[in-house]
């Protein structure tokens, strides 16, 4: 009997993605993407400034910051300002995104500048680190063309795609894409970011409930690598590339 999630998808199947581009009117970049019930919005904004670390380096940077608003989620979020302080989880996700934005952009051609990307979860349904990659990385690519339709940048840098999803073992099945669902029960959990190069970024991989042998791990790699292709292919839509 074929197997089927809970929401219909077979094993190897996506959520259905959207990206809308341009979502923001004052952003120089923007992007909110969607998937099954998740929904973040990703903005960057430019900044003629650098950390205290780059300045005088002649290269730009880009940096990110992630949030979930309060009612994204069952139950009510409390803001990171109300808090105090920044959530170990939080640092963690921006840093993530920074590094895979960073990994596909040449820095030295961007110019002493700042790029900061903004990760607004507005519904949470599994998955909004590496939906936030993939929306962000439509958002920088946005921006960037816009520095160069102003002339602020001659022309644009070397750049490639980058995109994420999450696979995991679950109920003893490799699936893709896993929604709150699935990754609440899942015995084995990774977060997989790759270019559009088919280099990786990042492997996040974690036994929850079970080990996993090195078989399951390159089959989980595989699902991977087949959905961020599909994503990587609705960035280049997007954007018309």
């Amino acid at each position: 009997m074929k197997f089927v999630r809970q929401d219909g998808r077979t094993p190897d199947e996506l959520r259905k993605v959207r990206i809308k581009a341009n979502y923001l009117k004052y952003a120089e970049g923007s992007a909110l993407i969607e998937a099954g019930n998740t929904r973040i919005l990703c903005a960057v904004t430019v900044e003629n400034r650098l950390p205290f670390f780059l300045q005088g380096k002649g290269q730009g940077w880009i940096t990110a910051e992630y949030s979930l608003l309060p009612r994204s989620t069952h139950t009510r979020t409390p803001r990171d300002a109300t808090r105090g302080r920044i959530s170990g989880r939080t640092q963690e996700i921006q840093r993530l995104i920074g590094r895979s934005l960073r990994a596909v952009v040449a820095l030295e051609q961007l110019g002493e500048r700042q790029l900061i990307v903004d990760c607004d979860v507005l519904q949470a349904d599994g998955g909004t680190r590496t939906l936030s990659i993939t929306g962000a990385c439509v958002a920088l690519h946005l921006a960037i063309r816009q520095l160069v339709k102003e002339k602020v940048l001659e022309k644009m840098p070397k750049m490639d795609l980058v995109a994420a999803t999450s696979v995991g073992i679950v109920e003893g099945r490799a699936l893709l894409d896993l929604c709150y669902d699935e990754d609440c029960i899942a015995d084995v959990d990774f977060n997989v970011v790759m270019t559009s190069r088919g280099r990786f970024v990042e492997v996040q991989g974690t036994a929850e409930g079970m080990s996993f042998s090195k078989a399951e791990m390159d089959r989980m790699l595989g699902l991977a690598r087949k959905g961020i292709n599909q994503l990587l292919q609705l960035q280049k839509q997007v954007l018309g590339l």
